[in-house]
Formats: structure tokens, sequence, C-alpha cells
């Protein structure tokens, strides 16, 4: 017997395995001077919704539900600096590790919430240390413990949710073939392509009015199998019977012994009684 596997994804360029991302500073990497000047001119929802659609390719939101999830993660991250008063450089820089932690998640369907989170970490740092050209101090001390605690609540918590939206489903088909048997027809899958009905031939020995002198059909290959199969069942099932009578007798013997036991003392003191009388 042989086992075949085939692995189908959804058609992407993402890499299935977890990758090892290296932390840089990445200030002005999304959001550039002129994008964070028409950022700030936005007032109302509706305008900086429109502004970060427009920015990031956005426009059918309203139709696409992964649109829609990503324009509400941008929105609030800047409502975030807002909220916070970010400068335009730590709100560029806030906004590229939001960005950069979230499409490190969704570049695999596997399990990576440990390597994304300490991709994050590595983010924070890179922007928080003075220590050039490989991080700088744009962030305090305090605005870090912010940053981390309103990522991890907000993003983290529902890590597996945006898992779930953005990445491809894995579906494993398994499928056994044996050796020396023929392999089956494709009937059902050649039904569903021509969009017809497809019955299957009634074999020679059920067919009615079938003549007496002809030769029996040759066995099929299948049947030993079939025959193993019904056998083992058979004797599981016995054995079944067996052990159901077995605790079944069990059962009435310990309920006589202890009908035995409760009558028992009842009657030696009786007994008693009546000898010293």
């Amino acid at each position: 017997m042989g086992l075949q596997f085939q692995d189908r994804t959804s058609e992407s360029s993402q890499d299935p395995y977890p990758q090892c991302h290296e932390a840089k500073i990445c200030m002005w990497k999304y959001l550039d001077v002129h994008s964070m000047d028409l950022i700030n001119k936005a007032q109302t929802t509706d305008e900086l919704k429109r502004v970060l659609a427009e920015l990031f390719q956005l426009q059918g939101w309203e139709s696409d539900p992964r649109a829609a999830i990503l324009l509400d993660l941008y929105f609030y991250t800047v409502q975030f600096s807002r909220e916070h008063r970010f400068s335009q450089e730590q709100s560029s820089a806030f906004f590229t590790i939001v960005k950069d932690t979230h499409e490190a998640c969704v570049e695999t369907p596997l399990p990576n919430v440990e390597e994304c989170y300490r991709y994050f970490t590595e983010l924070l740092f890179c922007h928080t240390i003075q220590r050039p050209p490989f991080s700088i101090d744009l962030f305090t001390q305090e605005q870090l413990a912010l940053i981390s605690d309103y990522v991890v609540n907000t993003y983290f918590r529902h890590f597996k949710l945006y898992k779930y939206a953005f990445t491809p489903q894995i579906r494993l088909d398994l499928s056994l073939s044996y050796v020396g048997m023929p392999e089956p027809e494709p009937v059902a899958e050649l039904a569903g392509e021509l969009g017809e009905s497809v019955t299957a031939p009634v074999p020679p020995v059920q067919e009615e009015g079938a003549d007496s002198g002809t030769t029996a059909p040759s066995e099929s290959p299948r049947a030993p199998l079939r025959e193993y199969i019904s056998a083992q069942l058979c004797q599981e099932m016995a054995q079944l019977i067996v052990v159901e009578e077995q605790l079944r007798a069990s059962k009435e013997q310990f309920n006589t012994k202890l009908a035995l036991l409760e009558k028992v003392p009842n009657s030696s003191k009786g007994g008693g009684r009546g000898h010293r009388k």
C-alpha cells in the first residue's frame, strides 16, 4: 500500500514557514513628510479614512472585508498617535512598527506569534535607545510602555483573527493507493465536470431476468479487503457482547452478595436474643 499526500494551498506568493526578521530603523518607511501632512490636515473620521485609503490603495474597503480590517488597523494607529501627541517622526515610526508586525503575522498561515512579538519588541528598541546606526532614541520610556501596552491589548490579543482573515487556508488531501489493485475510475469527478448525472451500472448478478446459464462475473479485487474488514468487525462485536454479558453477571453477583450482607446482621442479633431468653 502506498501513500500519496497532496498539500493544496491557495495561490499566493507567501512563504508557508515563519521567517526571521531583522529589526531596523523604519522612520518615514510608509508615511513620509507629505503623507503625514495629509493625515494631519484630516480632521474628521471620514476624511482620515479617505486619506489612508488613498495612500495604501484601499478604496474598495466598503465591499472588501480585508481592506476594511486594514483600514481600521491604520486608522486607530493614527488615532493613538494623535491622542498621545506624537510628533510626525514618532507617528511615522509607530505606524511602520504596527504595519511591519502585521505583515510578519500574515506572511505564513502557520503559528508564529512568538516570532512576531519578538520582532515587534526589537522594532521598539530600535527607536528607543540611542545607538546609531542601529537604533535611535525616538521614543521615551513612557511612550515605549504606552505603545507596548496598546499593541499587545489590541493587535496581539486578536492575533489569530488577523491570521485567519489574511492568510491562505491549508488543505491536506490524503489518497491511498494499493499495490496490485487498479485505480478507481473517476466517475463522480467526470459527472461534476460535465454537469451530468452518471448512474453506476448494475452488476450482472443483481440484474433481474439474468440468464442462469451465463458465467459468474470475475470477483472484484477489493472483495478480499471487504471480507477482512467485515470479519474484523464481527469479531470485535462478538467480544463486546461477551464483555457486556460478563459485566451483567458480575453486577448480579454483587447485588446478591450485598443483599446477603444486609440480612446477616439482623438475623444474628435476633438469634442471640432468643438464645439468652
